[in-house]
């Protein structure tokens, strides 16, 4: 059908099949990203947890990495979770040597700011945009915002911490709703990107 978006999930490092699952729930047709190639064919895109610098090396190495910040600068709906969020930052706090992002939004991450692994924690959010109860985010060595730029719209906070942000077609969250069971936040992805798709077709 027409109205179905086709997303990509960047498949570089992470949890990419979990995120496959969760948009394919979310009534898109997911594929995994590689390749500028197929970049070019998606109508948005999911960068997935996992490890961010790991994620930045391998995204210059396979030559995807300018033509996403091409792309997202040209108004592809980008969702990044957890390290995606880092890779969505226009600045990092703390960067790893040579580590670079696509960036997208205007805030200032802070790599791992809740803590190591082994402190990894679950916590009901309240996400705007996200109709019903709350969203069960589920941190795993997360960052988290540490300051917004005005064209930047905070959407949740944990701890008087900022863990999801939008501006414009660009959505990140701290937290992993790919691991839960519940499709909200991709479907609010979703919207995004056939919204996106009605202005360009117009």
């Amino acid at each position: 059908m027409d109205d179905i978006p086709v997303i990509g999930v960047l498949a570089l490092q992470g949890d990419v099949r979990e995120h496959l699952v969760a948009l394919a729930a979310a009534d898109a047709v997911a594929r995994p990203v590689r390749t500028p190639d197929e970049l070019a064919e998606i109508d948005g895109l999911v960068v997935p947890g996992g490890e961010s610098t790991t994620i930045s090396k391998l995204a210059v190495l396979f030559g995807v990495m300018e033509p996403l910040r091409t792309r997202v600068r040209d108004g592809l709906p980008v969702y990044g979770t957890c390290a995606g969020m880092i890779m969505l930052a226009d600045k990092i706090l703390d960067p790893r040597s040579g580590q670079e992002t696509i960036g997208g939004i205007d805030m200032i991450v802070r790599r791992n700011a809740f803590g190591r692994q082994n402190e990894s924690f679950e916590a009901a959010l309240d996400v705007k945009g996200v109709p019903g109860d709350p969203v069960e985010g589920v941190f795993i060595r997360a960052p988290w915002v540490e300051s917004v730029g005005a064209r930047a719209e905070v959407l949740a906070e944990h701890d008087g911490h900022i863990v999801a942000v939008r501006q414009g077609n660009a959505l990140a969250t701290s937290f992993h709703p790919e691991l839960t069971g519940d499709h909200r936040v991709h479907g609010l992805f979703v919207d995004m990107v056939r919204a996106n798709r009605t202005r360009e077709s117009l």
